[in-house]
């Protein structure tokens, strides 16, 4: 199953990012049986977006025919985006990307049913004036 997995920094031993649509890269592993096959790194093209980086990363990944995201928060948009296209979404734990890979496997990870945080603008000057 090729999954996605938000990322601090490139690589497999790289600590797991909480942010979805801001993670900085995403790593993308290759599971065959109960065995990592393959990784690769990817930069994150929505990090520093103004606004809708949540549905620029769904997309994103899904380009990448993933089956499955691991992520800490992912905002109410990109839930929606990755679930109307049958990618399921699982709750990171603090660790690396290889462990949380190894969690995925053994099935240790939490599946999230909806979108958390996020979708809104997070106090960037938007919103109600006074």
């Amino acid at each position: 199953m090729k999954t996605a997995i938000s990322s601090a920094g490139p690589g497999i031993e790289s600590q797991v990012d909480t942010r979805f649509g801001r993670c900085a890269y995403f790593v993308i592993v290759n599971v065959e049986g109960n065995e990592i096959k393959e990784e690769k790194s990817i930069e994150n093209p929505g990090v520093n977006m103004p606004g809708g980086a949540g549905i620029s990363a769904a997309q994103f990944v899904a380009n990448e025919k993933v089956k499955a995201v691991v992520s800490g928060n992912v905002g109410p948009k990109a839930f929606y985006v990755l679930n109307s296209l049958g990618i399921e979404i699982y709750q990171a734990v603090p660790g690396t990307v290889k462990e949380n890979a190894e969690k995925l496997l053994r099935n240790e990870l939490q599946k999230i049913d909806s979108g958390s945080g996020g979708g809104f603008a997070r106090g960037r000057g938007f919103g109600r004036r006074f």
